[in-house]
């Protein structure tokens, strides 16, 4: 599977831009482990004391910062951070085109392979758990619902999922599902025979 991935990467064309940034660009890592058999990603839960997004789960990563020089270094920075993992960790695979929040944020992500077995260390400002969840478990797609978003920009549909008490759904589930249903080459679309929640303003 990291191989498949390693291909689909070093295909990409996309290049992410290295002039012209600004405080509506952020950078998120897909951190997956480097087990062969079973690799995961990492992801985390906000903290309920933030005043966005709080107790949500999210992929490590920010808004880009004035002395950060590439979208790159702000993920990694952000990633450090956030859960303790410093960038030489860090075998970066690729970049990803940008996905666009409904709020305008254009947000780029990275993926890298980092060591299985990591002791991670929160930020307890920022979160309150960090956890892994196999790549395998969002190819079953054994989703609880399907959201539908009425907006104009931004994702407008997305899976979501329930692993081990955490609930992965919004930007970082409909991000995670592209990126795998296109990499891995699986059919992870909106049709699904789970419930639909229909969301006018979230």
């Amino acid at each position: 599977m990291l191989e498949q991935l390693r291909r689909y990467l070093e295909t990409s064309p996309y290049k992410p831009p290295t002039s012209g940034l600004a405080q509506n660009h952020a950078a998120v890592l897909i951190a997956i482990t480097d087990n062969p058999h079973d690799p995961s990603v990492i992801l985390t839960r906000r903290a309920d004391s933030l005043s966005s997004h709080s107790g949500e789960v999210a992929l490590p990563g920010g808004k880009w910062e004035e002395q950060d020089p590439n979208l790159e270094y702000t993920a990694l920075r952000e990633t450090h951070e956030e859960i303790g993992v410093a960038p030489d960790l860090v075998e970066v695979l690729g970049v990803l085109p940008p996905f666009h929040t409904y709020r305008g944020v254009s947000v780029t992500p990275f993926v890298g392979v980092v060591p299985e077995g990591l002791v991670y260390v929160p930020n307890y400002a920022e979160l309150d758990a960090i956890f892994h969840v196999p790549l395998s478990f969002f190819i079953a797609d054994q989703r609880i619902r399907t959201d539908r978003f009425n907006r104009d920009i931004g994702h407008r549909w997305s899976p979501a999922y329930e692993y081990e008490g955490y609930e992965i759904w919004g930007f970082t589930a409909r991000l995670l599902v592209n990126f795998i249903s296109s990499a891995l080459d699986v059919d992870i679309g909106p049709e699904n025979p789970a419930p639909v929640k229909h969301w006018n303003a979230v």
